[in-house]
């Protein structure tokens, strides 16, 4: 009975709240219109500046439908496409031989897609880790957020007429199930495992024949590159920095995150605030189709993430049974390959049936055309081990930061979850205290075993790429348990490398050792990442940054908003002057380009001169260094690339001094020239004007550089030089957060979603935020309830089956 009580009392003052910002009869209107005749799932939605909704609910499952129905409303056609990615329809809908948008994993075509998504769906993969019981299962919380989202996203669907042009009238938006929610969910965990390695566990084989084994070994280095690409690391990556109270004007913590996530697809960030009044109240960026937040901040504490380094998958070497290639030793014993058969519609075609392989490690891997070099011959075959496939815990884990109080809640939510796949956490709080955590899902590879069970494989690519190839003809091979791991097989939270309270923790996508240069991180195994290595030049640039803010000291949420928007060059800074001075050194004032053709190179000698060494959208010179430095690397191996070598003992500050005598400095410097000068760009052109997005038919400026500049303000533009230079954007800063506290009890907060909080062209929402950010201008956070009740933008909707 009081608990009955209290649901109507929360849900009374909810409403009422709710009610109160609108006039009368307005509430009237919208009451009779979204009122059901019966009772059933609900939620009060109100919108402020730039569509970000603050959705109250009365309980978890109520809340997933506030959230389920608001995401709907902004992306319903992104959202919709995923569905049919993970029912495994795509070829069905849009035939097999066309691309997925590569937002929920690698497949190369939308056959090998279905095969896969068709597998988990046939399998049971998903229905099995949630019948599990937390925390190896989601919480009956998360799971009520599951079912209510699938709800909230129906009704809509129900109650609404689709606007966006992507899907309108379509057939394959469809209503969805809570278990497609958890798919989808799914299908994130193992983007870094079986996700990134879909075309190569569909397409595998037994060989037929009598093919000669020796001929097709694989190569150790080319399957460390292949690794290499494979792992969400540049082309998913991320900057973060929490900050203590020691260096702050209040004593208290500050956060800024800037994850650099694609621009477009399913994989985009989407704004919300979630609220069940004195449960949970926190405000962040979703990923589209989950049902919390994922990167966020309440009144206590804030966290984002950033793409680890930590492989999150083993490669078992199997040796085959003679005259039996589906057939595998394990200590002298043949075991069998699980054969799992899978039938896939086509779109105006018959169904297509294909096999999959499965071993006790996991799938079986071989493609030509697929991601890891791996051939399955007659004495050989690999499996994938990837733990994440066993893993529904993101959702719990992101919960649990929701309703932290403290770096050290959040601390515990990884260590009672164990619930991310391929990220590191930073995080800082209202009393002061910073946090950095490498608490991710991986393989329990320590050291000693990698050295004891690799084969030769892998003993070139363990120390090379901390890509464990074992031996999986050895029992004693297996990867055991720590124990207080959640799940066998992978490293307990103690094994994790975790920094507290350091004046600064930071990352951005290298490994754990410096997220404090003057407290690096060492005795983690190799699988986690390296030690003494030399670091990107974006994690150069951000160290020499925010140690530098944190020396300063009587830091505030406006340094973080300044840093954030920089645009500092550090390539430049290394690299600008002595390339402004060879230029001018040059015999004549020319360069040979790669065609053979002298080139006049001499005004581009000014242009380096005279460059701010930034990347704003009036920083003349930009664009030249841009395409310049994208060639240079390119034309002159890293080895040669500097004259000072890379030196552990000085990390942030080697390797140095730019390598002019490189026979292709001059090669890419008149390259540059005749590309620029070719597409009628002036070397001395604001960047702005030819790096933007179209919007609505208009260019917006857009700021910001490439990995290889060391930006903070990461992106990823597309060149398209018959349409002006960088005509789009790919992917880069996204859901940006700069977060403070001041003892008032609300957060000091300032957001940016950078591309906005829609997809689709016919809404308000679809560029404001991408105006904005080209503008270097913020979102002031409305979080508590005087601020969102005094928006004048405010607009409050009852949302109900």
């Amino acid at each position: 009975m009081r608990t009955r009580l209290r649901q109507l009392l929360v849900t009374a003052v909810a409403l009422a709240t709710a009610s109160a910002a609108l006039p009368a009869a307005t509430a009237q209107s919208q009451d009779r219109q979204e009122r059901p005749a019966h009772g059933g799932l609900s939620a009060v939605v109100r919108h402020t500046e730039y569509g970000i909704p603050h959705i109250v609910a009365k309980d978890y499952a109520n809340l997933g439908f506030g959230t389920g129905w608001a995401q709907a409303a902004d992306q319903v056609c992104v959202l919709a496409d995923g569905f049919v990615t993970v029912r495994g329809e795509r070829s069905r809908v849009f035939g097999p031989e066309a691309a997925p948008d590569g937002s929920l994993s690698s497949a190369g075509e939308n056959l090998s897609s279905d095969l896969y998504f068709s597998g988990v769906r046939d399998a049971g993969t998903v229905q099995k880790l949630l019948d599990q019981p937390a925390p190896r299962g989601p919480s009956r919380q998360v799971k009520d957020l599951m079912r209510g989202w699938a709800a909230g996203y129906n009704a809509w669907l129900k109650q609404r007429r689709i606007s966006d042009p992507a899907c309108g009238g379509a057939a394959w938006v469809r209503p969805v199930t809570a278990l497609d929610v958890a798919t989808r969910l799914y299908a994130l965990s193992v983007l870094g495992g079986q996700g990134g390695t879909v075309d190569d566990i569909t397409a595998a084989r037994p060989p037929t024949g009598s093919a000669t084994p020796a001929a097709r070994t694989p190569d150790a280095e080319d399957l460390v590159r292949a690794v290499r690409e494979l792992l969400p690391d540049g082309s998913m990556g991320s900057n973060a920095v929490a900050f203590d109270g020691s260096t702050t004007a209040n004593g208290r913590g500050l956060l800024l995150g800037n994850p650099h996530y694609p621009w477009h697809g399913g994989r985009r960030f989407w704004q919300a605030q979630q609220t069940i009044p004195g449960e949970l109240n926190v405000s962040g960026g979703s990923l589209l189709g989950t049902p919390t937040i994922s990167i966020g901040y309440n009144a206590h504490v804030a966290w984002s993430h950033t793409v680890s380094t930590g492989v999150p998958f083993t490669i078992h070497q199997l040796t085959l049974v003679p005259g039996d290639p589906t057939a595998y030793l394990v200590d002298g014993t043949p075991e069998r390959m699980t054969e799992r058969t899978v039938t896939v519609a086509v779109k105006d075609g018959t169904p297509v049936t294909r096999s999959q392989w499965w071993t006790r490690y996991g799938p079986v891997l071989s493609s030509p055309d697929g991601e890891l070099p791996l051939p399955w011959t007659t004495t050989t075959a690999y499996a994938l081990n990837d733990p994440n496939a066993a893993n529904l815990r993101f959702a719990d884990t992101s919960l649990g930061f929701g309703k932290a109080r403290s770096t050290a809640d959040v601390l515990g939510s990884l260590t009672r979850n164990q619930g991310l796949p391929w990220v590191n956490t930073i995080a800082a709080d209202s009393s002061g205290h910073s946090l950095f955590s490498q608490s991710q899902v991986l393989p329990r590879v320590t050291n000693e075993l990698a050295t004891s069970c690799s084969t030769a494989l892998g003993k070139a690519t363990y120390p090379a790429a901390g890509v464990a190839v074992l031996d999986g003809s050895r029992g004693d091979c297996a990867l055991g348990s720590d124990a207080d791991a959640v799940q066998p097989g992978i490293f307990g939270p103690a094994r994790m490398p975790t920094l507290k309270d350091a004046p600064y923790a930071e990352n951005s996508n290298d490994s754990a050792w410096l997220a404090n240069a003057d407290r690096p991180l060492t005795g983690y195994e190799r699988i986690f990442g390296t030690i003494g290595t030399q670091r990107s030049m974006r994690t150069r640039g951000a160290i020499k940054d925010v140690a530098a803010m944190a020396e300063r000291g009587h830091l505030t949420v406006k340094d973080l908003q300044r840093q954030q928007f920089a645009n500092r060059v550090p390539a430049g800074d290394l690299a600008a002057d002595a390339t402004a001075r060879a230029c001018a050194a040059l015999p004549g004032g020319t360069a040979t380009g790669s065609d053979g053709k002298a080139v006049d190179v001499a005004k581009a000698c000014g242009v380096f001169k005279a460059w701010d060494h930034s990347m704003d959208t009036d920083s003349r010179g930009a664009l030249l260094f841009d395409r310049f430095w994208r060639k240079m690397i390119r034309a002159v191996p890293g080895a040669q690339l500097w004259k000072v070598p890379f030196s552990a003992a000085d990390p942030v500050r080697t390797p140095n001094t730019l390598n002019t005598d490189a026979p292709g400095f001059a090669r890419a410097l008149a390259d540059t020239v005749t590309e620029l000068r070719t597409a009628g760009i002036a070397l001395d052109a604001k960047l702005g004007a030819n790096q933007f997005v179209v919007r609505g038919g208009q260019r917006i400026p857009v700021p910001g550089g490439t990995e290889s500049l060391g930006v903070w303000n990461k992106i990823e533009p597309v060149w398209n030089a018959a349409s002006g230079g960088y005509s789009e954007v790919s992917m880069g800063s996204s859901h940006i957060q700069a977060v403070g506290w001041d003892g008032s009890g609300c957060p000091v907060a300032r957001t940016l979603l950078t591309y906005s909080q829609s997809s689709n062209p016919n809404s308000a929402h679809f560029a404001d935020q991408t105006r904005l950010f080209s503008r270097e201008k913020w979102v002031t956070s409305r979080f508590c309830e005087k601020d969102i009740l005094s928006s004048p933008a405010l607009k409050v909707v009852r949302v109900h089956e």
